[in-house]
């Protein structure tokens, strides 16, 4: 008899509902900065791209200033997420250090104000008192709860700097390499790197929507329309420095 692997629709919590949905992870550190620095490296660079070629310079010129581009602003992308991610966690963890030392100096007032956040959601003053009480029992599980519902912090999910560094580091190259590629190839015109970037554009917006709740023609079409408008201002401000320097 072969055995049957558990659907998402058969399990249960342990009071015996059945689970009727599964989150996608949104707090692990690496989604925003992964999807911002494929966007970031995909639209700078391919405006920074047109901006050269605009201007009129060689192939070779506009290859090296993309290669440029997509060393300095992967570098500077993960730097800036780095210290980003990292504040972010000294802040929440400085906070935690302060709601641990009252849990252990006042854990009856703290109690006391646990217990009042589920009053003033609707819990029975009595049920709440009581669910205020199991939940202080452990230290560990007292202090998630009260981060969770004093500050909106879980102390067991903070991000990682290092995580959120790394992703947009290398997503950063993936966007910016994109519309670079064909001049490295031996390309001569901006045409196939725009080709390239637009529908790049567009599958960056279309990958966001799964993780949101917008259409993905509309997530699509914004990236695309935004990108463009990057891309057109840049390519004509070279364009415009360009015949001046010439």
């Amino acid at each position: 008899m072969t055995s049957r692997a558990p659907r998402a629709e058969d399990a249960r919590h342990p009071v015996g509902a059945p689970i009727g949905h599964e989150h996608s992870d949104v707090t692990g550190g690496w989604l925003r900065p992964a999807v911002f620095g494929v966007m970031d490296g995909l639209v700078s660079n391919f405006a920074l791209i047109a901006g050269v070629a605009g201007a009129g310079a060689a192939p070779r010129t506009v290859a090296l200033t993309g290669l440029a581009g997509l060393v300095a602003g992967a570098f500077s992308m993960a730097a800036g997420e780095y210290v980003s991610v990292a504040s972010q966690s000294e802040s929440a963890q400085a906070q935690l250090d302060l709601e641990r030392a009252e849990l252990l100096h006042n854990p009856d007032g703290e109690q006391a104000e646990l217990a009042q956040v589920y009053i003033d959601r609707g819990v029975d003053p009595e049920l709440a008192l009581e669910v205020a009480r199991q939940m202080s029992v452990d230290p560990v599980e007292a202090l998630r709860v009260h981060a969770l519902e004093e500050l909106g912090v879980d102390p067991t999910e903070l991000p990682s700097p290092w995580t959120a560094a790394g992703s947009s580091f290398v997503a950063f190259i993936v966007g910016a390499l994109l519309p670079l590629l064909p001049y490295l190839l031996g390309a001569s015109h901006l045409t196939a790197a725009a080709i390239i970037a637009l529908i790049a554009l567009f599958g960056t917006g279309v990958l966001t929507s799964r993780f949101t709740n917008r259409h993905w023609l509309f997530s699509g079409s914004r990236q695309l329309l935004l990108g463009t408008i990057a891309a057109v201002v840049t390519f004509a401000v070279g364009m415009a420095f360009g015949a001046v320097v010439t």
